[in-house]
């Protein structure tokens, strides 16, 4: 199967959120590039973030919370990357509610797993990425620059589990310094 191709996002686009300038300043992407339906960004949207390392509680609530945030129909922006976001977005493909997964690479060159393939193909999966043609793979850097952006794009945030120190907690501060509501 073909790989579909990435677009360009830019501030005039009537789908650009607004909340990467007022968040980011300077720091904010100039562009995004998108697979899927770009008008999924005006949804309002939950950011699930997780530490890589997490304790059995916390991972049966971040279980719970995936099946809630499904069954609201709440659309989760996300990266999808730790086990936990994993087993989060396998609960929420079963919904029917939007998804926005944010890979911490170039998405130019994306595959799309068959697991999310349906969801895909009915309009339900956005793919984000503020990265142009590099990294080709996930870095520490980039997936702490790709978490900012998801931070940035949140209207509230549910945090499964954060590590003291981790990559996680400095998102944390971002959300806090940038008032997104953390549930």
């Amino acid at each position: 199967m073909t790989s579909p191709t990435a677009a360009v996002l830019q501030p005039a686009h009537e789908s650009w959120p607004k909340s990467l300038l007022s968040r980011m300043g300077t720091a904010a992407p100039p562009i995004l590039h998108v697979v899927g339906p770009a008008e999924l960004l005006v949804n309002r949207k939950v950011a699930l973030f997780c530490s890589a390392r997490t304790p059995g509680t916390a991972i049966l609530h971040a279980h719970d919370a995936a099946r809630r945030m499904r069954d609201q129909g709440v659309t989760v922006i996300s990266g999808f990357h730790s086990p936990i976001e994993q087993e989060c977005l396998k609960i929420l493909l079963r919904g029917k509610q939007p998804i926005i997964i944010c890979p911490a690479r170039a998405i130019d060159s994306l595959r799309i797993s068959a697991e999310c393939r349906t969801a895909f193909d009915s309009g339900r999966i956005l793919f984000l990425s503020p990265f142009s043609k590099q990294p080709r793979r996930v870095t520490k850097e980039s997936a702490l620059r790709r978490n900012q952006v998801v931070a940035a794009l949140a209207d509230e945030a549910y945090v499964a589990h954060i590590e003291s120190g981790g990559k996680t907690d400095q998102i944390v501060t971002n959300l806090i310094e940038w008032k997104v509501p953390i549930l």
